[in-house]
């Protein structure tokens, strides 16, 4: 069963940082495209961030210049670090694991079980 393990969420005042983890098997993390996406209550899901097989690295335009968005390929470990966190940031955030992006071999798309971040004024 493949697992995707988020940590390193919580809640924070506006202006502060927060990073969030996910880990996955070695498999799943050397054959599948790894993104971040969150939800917000009452929206829709969306792509905050992913990293392309070539490097190429994406971020939606909210976040950009605030998130950054890495990998530890030894600890099959992906990151996202938050900075200058805003209100309107507060939602869960999942990892997630699929084709695409450069990426042919993932055996299916798969999800974290997300992690809340709250952040208050």
């Amino acid at each position: 069963q493949v697992q995707l393990v988020e940590s390193g969420g919580g809640s924070v005042q506006a202006g502060g940082s927060l990073k969030l983890s996910c880990a996955a098997s070695g498999y799943i993390f050397k054959t599948c495209g790894m993104h971040w996406y969150r939800q917000a209550p009452g929206k829709e899901r969306e792509l905050v961030s992913n990293m392309r097989s070539d490097g190429t690295i994406s971020y939606a335009d909210s976040v950009k210049g605030r998130f950054t968005i890495s990998q530890d390929n030894t600890k099959n470990t992906l990151y996202l670090q938050m900075n200058s966190l805003k209100t309107e940031d507060t939602a869960v955030y999942y990892c997630t694991a699929r084709n695409g992006d450069g990426y042919y071999f993932c055996p299916g798309t798969f999800w974290g079980q997300g992690t809340q971040v709250t952040v208050s004024s």
